[in-house]
């Protein structure tokens, strides 16, 4: 069968899952084929690249051809001066050459991104963006969930940077007591407003063990004043380290991912902390939530496959 060119070919690798997608074109969310298979990190590298590729073989079955790249979100990125991946916290990834040996493997091109990036050039092509703000040339996507990731997006293009790490805004400074970080710093953004981050924060205040969901819940009911104080750090501290973003890229939109970003105070409060910190009389950047959830990250990878 010949390669049909418009379709695009994504996947996003993530620490349980790896999901496909084949998508008729750019212009819409419309594919001919999504499904995934389970990652099963735990069983080593080798046998995550097979995984990969079991899912391609899968993909190729139901397209009739191979095509000549595809793209793949990444839970980490690659080093564009080693080769070798890094920053993942799927660490049986880290250092090792994961793009080289996909090319290797599938026999096709293979372009990477980290996956906050591919979570903002899915909700800048086909989301929210896309929707509400047209003419936005940059663009910051925010993942806050286990970890926290960023991601820039400048005239619908991934931004990596020199090293691999432009919008890595989880290991930025923060405060000290989120303590020392898997990435060998103290005080990360990750480590202070991340969901675990924000549970461990309560456990060690009120000895007690809860998920971060029925802790936003005693808040907003008021009858727990630990869980009280958790939410009130989690606002402040999200426009900390927000505002940092804000004072340096001053991006036209910020879309909120993640399980922490779908706390509605975020919106309010959390934003009334962020205009106090950024550099500014006011705040004009629209924080928003994205509209393409768990989809954006699939979306993205095969978004890569246009550059």
């Amino acid at each position: 069968m010949i390669m049909n060119k418009k379709e695009l070919w994504g996947i996003d690798l993530g620490g349980t899952k790896v999901e496909g997608i084949i998508m008729k074109s750019s212009s819409s969310a419309e594919s001919i084929f999504r499904d995934r298979v389970s990652t099963e990190a735990n069983l080593g590298y080798e046998h995550v690249l097979n995984q990969i590729k079991r899912l391609v073989d899968m993909m190729e079955a139901k397209a009739g051809y191979r095509p000549e790249k595809i793209g793949i979100g990444t839970p980490g990125t690659m080093d564009p001066h080693t080769g070798l991946f890094k920053n993942s916290n799927s660490t049986v990834l880290n250092f090792k050459p994961l793009q080289q040996d996909l090319e290797k493997l599938l026999g096709i091109k293979v372009l990477t991104a980290n996956d906050a990036n591919c979570f903002a050039l899915a909700e800048t092509r086909l989301g929210v963006v896309k929707e509400k703000f047209p003419k936005a040339e940059v663009v910051f996507g925010v993942i806050m969930g286990t970890g926290c990731g960023g991601g820039i997006v400048v005239n619908n293009r991934v931004i990596n940077g020199l090293q691999g790490i432009a919008g890595e805004w989880g290991h930025n400074f923060l405060d000290e007591s989120g303590g020392k970080c898997y990435c060998g710093k103290v005080g990360c953004v990750e480590n202070v407003i991340a969901g675990p981050a924000l549970e461990r924060y309560y456990r060690e205040q009120s000895g007690q063990s809860l998920k971060l969901k029925e802790i936003h819940a005693r808040a907003v009911d008021q009858s727990d004043t630990v869980a009280v104080k958790t939410i009130h750090r989690l606002h402040e501290m999200f426009g900390k380290a927000l505002s940092v973003v804000i004072n340096i890229l001053d991006p036209d939109v910020i879309v909120i991912g993640g399980g922490v970003g779908n706390i509605p105070s975020i919106y309010t409060e959390g934003i009334n902390y962020l205009k106090q910190y950024v550099f500014n009389d006011r705040l004009d950047t629209p924080v928003v939530k994205p509209l393409l959830g768990d989809s954006a990250g699939v979306f993205g990878a095969a978004f890569l496959t246009e550059n």
